[in-house]
């Protein structure tokens, strides 16, 4: 069974991947990583090995920081154009 401790780190990196992965400027890139990231956490949510479990959570810390650098890059290059699938974002 998987301690307090790993569920609330892997809750922490799942929030974060969401986060991280809402920044990105272009659709196909924030969907992708969206639903990748749900994927991913959902194929795993049933394992109890702690070994597994660990190398999971050192696997997506190390794709977290994929995400964090590549998003940032993404909006320093944004063009303001939006497919027409795409929600309009409420700027603040």
């Amino acid at each position: 069974m998987a301690t307090a401790t790993s569920s609330q780190k892997v809750l922490s990196l799942y929030r974060d991947f969401i986060r991280h992965g809402s920044k990105f400027s272009s659709y196909n890139f924030r969907d992708y990583t969206l639903r990748r990231s749900r994927d991913a956490f959902r194929a795993n949510m049933t394992e109890t090995s702690p070994e597994k479990i660990g190398s999971f959570i050192a696997k997506a810390e190390q794709e977290l920081a994929v995400v964090k650098r590549q998003a940032a890059i993404s909006q320093m290059y944004t063009t303001g154009e939006h497919l027409v699938v795409e929600t309009p974002r409420k700027v603040k």
